[in-house]
């Protein structure tokens, strides 16, 4: 028997729907790309979204053509998200922080008939332009008075373009497991891949990023997201605070300290999120200029590891209260956020912080597990670390076009990558990636936390920590430190500072000293590069 219940298709549009009719005068605040803060409203968002579908469909554009974008949180690049969404079109959002040859990949790879792009990046496609024969034309997002020169082929004027037609549009009606937005991997190894959403997936995970215990929005927030829309689908933000009717205050191309805290005191924001570099440039500023937070009740930081010192900075000092949170793009992206429990909230503020240290709990719709190399599950104590694997209605089933074969094992889990540890409470804590971890003997030893530990001495800069070949054991970890300018700090001294923080058997055999550690076009180190220059690399316990 089935139920009686109304078949009503989860849309995106249906989220801008929501928002213009129970919150239409909730304000959209903009630093655009031009300079001037801009606001418009919920109201205005659904109407220029309609417009912009319109005006795609009058250009030809056709259920399940790709949209590239290439720009900044801002009002126009919100209206074209869900304008492209709206028609059964894909979005999709390109990173321009991506190294040049992999945004010309990704371009042909996703076979883009037009991108949307902001002033900022026209460089870029002037540069590249010629290189990619899908796409049609390109549209600058400004208006006619801010219309720079430029030599790329096939330009039009957003605002020109877009008056071509007019709002009087219906949004159309399709299968909500239809193709919406399309964000690409970072690609440490190899080419990056397409992660494909769903209209489903991301109407399912904005109600994930809204639950209580995620991020919690409500219609009286003021929600800042620093975090940009190319990168991993915005974090569910620009889905979720329209859900929640909240207000959003959007920071366009300017992220430096004094930018950011115009913008969180001047419009009272009450949530912010982004990566531990934003905040520690904001709380550099804060420090350097005598400033409070007084309106800002919660930060969300995700991206890399939170500084537990930072966590306490911000909740000590300032009386913001920090979740950490982890995800990964093929997860839509949110994975876990930790905030505190029924259980963890009655603990010692000392107890509790080593809680928040860790990057949290999974929200409903994310199940997740740990195994060993063999697949077994391992125990839920904090202790025991192994792969990490996760599955969900908003977690990738396959990459674009097939790359990278079969990524589901035959339960229908997704290996993360990452190697971690889950305690009885459901607090999760990553300690390495798969790859990076070292493999001694039997047992594993964590770069990351090796990392972590190094890079507390006051005379580094930077450390990284790969396997190293050995006869006996098949690996034992080197620490390749960068010295702080002006600093001597010696191996014996390193070492020395590392003795009682880690275990015995995980003090790196050896620490060598360098002028750089790579890294990837997102600021990952490229442990690869790493591996292949250290390769004949001999350590003194060999």
């Amino acid at each position: 028997m089935l139920g009686l219940m109304q078949d009503w298709p989860l849309l995106v549009s249906k989220i801008l729907d929501h928002a213009a009719i129970n919150h239409g005068n909730r304000e959209i605040v903009t630093r655009t790309t031009e300079g001037p803060i801009v606001r418009s409203t919920y109201a205005d968002l659904h109407a220029r979204s309609r417009q912009v579908a319109k005006r795609l469909q009058m250009a030809g554009v056709k259920l399940g053509d790709r949209i590239a974008t290439l720009a900044w949180n801002n009002t126009r690049h919100m209206e074209v998200w869900y304008g492209v969404m709206g028609i059964g079109a894909v979005c999709h959002t390109v990173n321009p922080r991506l190294f040049p040859e992999q945004i010309d990949y990704i371009i042909n790879h996703a076979e883009d008939s037009y991108v949307f792009l902001d002033t900022t990046f026209l460089p870029l496609m002037e540069a590249l332009g010629d290189k990619l024969p899908t796409v049609k034309g390109f549209v600058l997002m400004t208006d006619a008075a801010h219309m720079p020169e430029t030599k790329l082929r096939d330009v039009i004027c957003y605002e020109d373009w877009l008056a071509e037609a007019d709002s009087d549009f219906i949004w159309p009606t399709f299968d909500e497991n239809t193709a919406a937005a399309l964000c690409y991997t970072s690609g440490t190894t190899g080419n990056p891949k397409g992660v494909l959403y769903s209209h489903r997936s991301n109407v399912l995970h904005a109600m994930l990023a809204n639950q209580a215990d995620t991020l919690s929005m409500t219609s009286t927030d003021v929600m800042l997201p620093v975090v940009p829309m190319f990168h991993a689908n915005a974090w569910a933000v620009a889905f979720a605070a329209p859900a929640a009717g909240a207000k959003l205050v959007m920071p366009g191309p300017k992220m430096d300290g004094e930018s950011i805290f115009e913008l969180l005191d001047g419009e009272k924001v009450s949530v912010t999120a982004a990566v531990p570099t934003v905040w520690l440039m904001l709380l550099n500023y804060l420090e350097e200029n005598n400033k409070e937070l007084p309106h800002l009740n919660q930060v969300v930081i995700g991206g890399s590891a939170c500084p537990p010192s930072m966590i306490e900075t911000f909740e000590e000092k300032y009386g913001v209260e920090v979740f950490h949170a982890w995800g990964m793009t093929e997860m839509s992206p949110i994975g876990t956020l930790g905030r505190m429990n029924a259980y963890t909230s009655s603990l010692p503020r000392a107890e509790q912080l080593a809680y928040k240290a860790k990057q949290g709990r999974a929200p409903f719709t994310v199940e997740m597990k740990i195994t060993d190399d063999d697949g077994k599950e391992l125990p839920r104590d904090g202790a025991a670390f192994g792969h990490l694997m996760v599955r969900g209605p908003a977690i990738s089933k396959s990459y674009l076009k097939g790359e990278g074969g079969d990524i589901l094992d035959a339960d229908g889990w997704f290996d993360t990558g990452d190697v971690a540890t889950i305690d009885s409470e459901g607090y999760m804590q990553i300690t390495d990636r798969s790859k990076d971890v070292i493999k001694y003997g039997g047992e594993w030893i964590s770069s990351l936390e090796l990392e972590n530990v190094a890079v507390g001495h006051p005379e580094v800069a930077e450390a990284a920590v790969i396997g190293i070949a050995h006869p006996k054991w098949d690996e034992r970890p080197l620490l390749i430190i960068i010295r702080k300018e002006g600093t001597n700090v010696s191996k014996e001294d390193i070492l020395g500072y590392m003795e009682g923080k880690i275990a015995k058997w995980w003090t790196p055999d050896d620490v060598t000293f360098v002028d750089e550690i790579p890294h990837t076009a997102t600021g990952k180190i490229q442990k690869l590069a790493l591996r292949a220059t250290f390769k004949d690399y001999v350590l003194p316990t060999a």
